[in-house]
């Protein structure tokens, strides 16, 4: 310790208020240029400075084991999507009926369809299909949904009661039936379609979710400080709102990705959805599904797959809720 240095805490009262002053003012020019103040971090910044919400949550994600082990297998299945032809490099299409239905061979690790076709290599193009609907499906739900309820939550009045009304017509609408409908006069062999159908009826549950935070955000002193100040309609949603209600829809959203690719896996089963050419595990597990006492390895392939994606995306959503959820800390 410095000889120089005298502890406050022998400095008295009153008159000492001075003294205080004057060996604050010492230590300050003693202390090395640059150096942090004391019981001061890096920087001058003081020590124990509160994160924010989203550095919060990415310090308990990145040290969550469930979160990892999900992300990693997210960006397997995205690389594989975009890339198939890393780890396949045969052709999804190429049919050898001398092979139908058999088994694992060299080179051909799950065997193949009726139609000789190699299993392997498309459960590693059906990828493609699903991550694409999925991703798709829920961004385009989130944006619509968001917009929507965010802008019924923030004006209220009629907007919001409209909104709610149109919400509850499309909740009553079953998902299966109403894929089974809209999608039958579809002769479209592309995924958008599929897309498109998923968003109509996905957005009512993310504008609930998104009028339920705006509600709740713009009740905060912050906002209302705001509004004081003369800060625009436009402003407030999109500083101060919008930043702080977005936590809810993140979640929604990421748990309901893999739901929408387990939703175009069963209308593509049943006929609905994805249409060949296209190659889709849905197809596939629908196809093979007459076959699963002769050649069971035509159904598992795909179907664990497709098992393996869902519950991926389900735990990365279960991750990210309890990470952004402060009830839950």
């Amino acid at each position: 310790m410095p000889e120089s240095y005298v502890p406050k805490e022998a400095i008295g009262h009153g008159d000492g208020g001075s003294a205080a002053l004057a060996i604050g003012e010492a230590e300050s020019l003693e202390r090395r240029p640059g150096a942090a103040p004391p019981g001061g971090g890096p920087g001058g910044e003081p020590l124990g400075k509160p994160r924010s919400l989203w550095s919060d949550a990415w310090h308990d994600l990145y040290r969550n084991p469930v979160f990892v082990i999900s992300a990693l297998v997210i960006v397997f299945l995205v690389i594989i999507a975009i890339w198939p032809q890393l780890i396949a490099t045969g052709n999804p299409y190429r049919a050898d009926l001398a092979k139908a239905q058999q088994g694992s061979q060299p080179g051909h690790p799950f065997g193949f369809d009726t139609q000789g076709r190699d299993v392997y290599t498309r459960v590693v193009y059906g990828a493609r299909a699903s991550i694409t609907v999925g991703v798709c499906a829920t961004t385009g739900a989130a944006l619509f949904g968001s917009l929507l309820g965010g802008l019924a939550g923030f004006f209220g009045g009629w907007w919001d009661t409209s909104l709610s009304r149109l919400a509850d017509i499309f909740f009553g609408i079953p998902v299966i039936l109403g894929g089974l409908v809209f999608l039958s006069v579809v002769t479209s062999t592309t995924v958008w379609p599929v897309v498109g159908f998923i968003v109509l009826l996905g957005w009512p549950q993310v504008s609930r979710i998104a009028r339920g935070s705006v509600v709740t955000a713009k009740q905060n002193d912050y906002v209302q400080a705001a509004r004081a100040l003369g800060a625009g309609n436009g402003r407030m949603l999109l500083r101060h709102i919008a930043p702080n209600a977005i936590a809810p829809v993140i979640v929604v959203a990421t748990i309901a990705l893999g739901t929408y690719i387990a939703l175009e896996a069963t209308l593509s089963y049943l006929g609905a959805g994805l249409k060949p050419p296209t190659v889709s595990w849905g197809i596939d597990i629908s196809t093979a599904s007459t076959y699963i006492r002769s050649a069971p390895h035509m159904l598992l392939w795909p179907a664990g797959a497709l098992s393996i994606t869902v519950l991926a995306f389900i735990m990365l959503g279960d991750a990210v809720r309890d990470a952004l959820d402060p009830k839950l800390r």
